[in-house]
């Protein structure tokens, strides 16, 4: 079967109330990274000042202090900063946001079974 190192990738902008995301929002996106359909490449937050200023916060620094227990970043970066000012323009002030890469795991195994199949196959143009 061919070996894809990523599948499709999706990146979001969640907003919220406060300066991080609320227990139930944590838990969700953990049961999905459990369920195996999703993986979360990348992660950070981003906050708005009332007067417009961004503060932007690694996962990294604060991961665990906010109780994320089962989350592992293979690709941390992928998210950029161009990215960042393209993405958070929509945060209102006194706002904040998460911005988190995901990658559709139940496509990247679909996408790897395809090109396996199509491999497996010849070339209906030989004959």
């Amino acid at each position: 079967m061919a070996q894809f190192e990523f599948g499709p990738v999706d990146i979001s902008v969640v907003s919220f109330a406060g300066d991080r995301p609320d227990d139930a929002t944590i838990a969700a996106i953990e049961e999905l990274i459990e369920s195996g359909e999703i993986a979360v490449l990348d992660l950070l937050f981003v906050s708005r000042a009332l007067n417009g200023d961004l503060t932007v916060t690694e996962f990294e620094d604060v991961g665990e202090e906010w109780g994320f227990t089962r989350i592992e970043l293979p690709a941390s970066g992928v998210i950029g900063d161009d990215d960042v000012a393209d993405l958070v323009s929509m945060i209102e002030p006194g706002r904040s946001a998460a911005v988190i890469a995901i990658e559709l795991v139940f496509a990247k195994r679909l996408t790897s079974k395809l090109a396996a199949s199509t491999t497996d196959r010849p070339d209906p143009h030989l004959f």
